[in-house]
């Protein structure tokens, strides 16, 4: 037989309880929907936590090695396309070369090939020396310049373009006659150009092949930082349907408890009527 007692209500008791875990549980639910996160901190799963933390880490080092990478390209494109014009006006010089080595030219003219052929020359220079970018340039005169990117999130590994001396002054260029009076010009001065020439765009064609690189692998930099971001969210991040069709049944079951413990309350009153007035 159940004790009817006014100082202990045990139907209340258990009314509220239920009502206090349904609040803790809706309260969970909310925090989830609200954050978009099944786990948010430490305490909602530690392991789960920690490992979305390092991931996250991860990714956002990663930025850093994008904008190595993206740099590298800018300063490699920009000393292709120097290059490109070196080789422009390499081959207009041997124009110069060619007509200079007409014996039959006059004075005049050879002076006037001559000072077209400086120019040019001096135009090399101006070239490399203007292929600069972020304060690094790849085919200047005298200069270290090189491209060491970033190619991972720790440092340990970069790629790696090297300089090369494209200027008048450099050992590419170095076959090219100062100028063109100082001797008659022979078919040995110009097979020397054909070879400054070759070595110019074999040197251009490293540079392409480590500017694909530099593209390549941020490319690949790019789909792992997608790839790190997505397997954290699968970790972490909360099933919105399943937190939104639990929230109404969370509801509903709140207002069954709220119910509940209205009539728990209620139950003592009922004693008075024993009593009669």
């Amino acid at each position: 037989m159940s004790l009817n007692s006014v100082n202990t209500n045990t139907g209340a008791m258990i009314a509220l309880q239920s009502l206090s875990a349904i609040n803790r549980e809706m309260s969970g639910t909310l925090r989830r929907i609200s954050t978009g996160l099944a786990v948010s901190s430490a305490k909602d799963d530690p392991a789960v936590w920690a490992i979305a933390q390092t991931q996250r880490a991860e990714s956002r080092s990663l930025d850093s090695v994008r904008d190595s990478l993206l740099r590298g390209r800018s300063i490699t494109d920009v000393a292709l396309s120097a290059g490109e014009t070196v080789v422009d006006l390499m081959g207009k010089m041997k124009e110069k070369m060619l007509a200079a080595a007409d014996t039959s030219l006059s004075t005049s003219s050879r002076v006037a090939l001559n000072n077209d052929y400086l120019t040019l020359k001096r135009q090399i220079d101006r070239t490399v020396g203007n292929a600069e970018f972020g304060g690094v340039n790849l085919i200047a005169s005298g200069t270290v310049g090189q491209v060491r990117a970033l190619a991972n999130a720790d440092g340990s590994d970069t790629v790696d373009i090297d300089h090369v001396d494209l200027s008048t002054t450099g050992a590419a260029l170095s076959g090219m006659p100062a100028d063109l009076l100082a001797a008659p010009i022979t078919g040995v001065e110009i097979k020397a150009m054909s070879t400054a020439m070759e070595t110019v765009t074999s040197a251009l064609a490293r540079l392409g092949t480590g500017s694909f690189a530099l593209e390549s692998h941020q490319t690949f930099i790019d789909k792992l930082q997608d790839t790190l971001d997505t397997s954290v969210g699968r970790l972490v991040d909360a099933d919105m349907a399943r937190e939104s069709t639990k929230l109404q049944a969370l509801q509903i079951k709140q207002q069954l408890a709220i119910k509940s413990l209205a009539i728990a309350n209620s139950g003592t009153s009922y004693l008075l009527t024993l009593f009669g007035r």
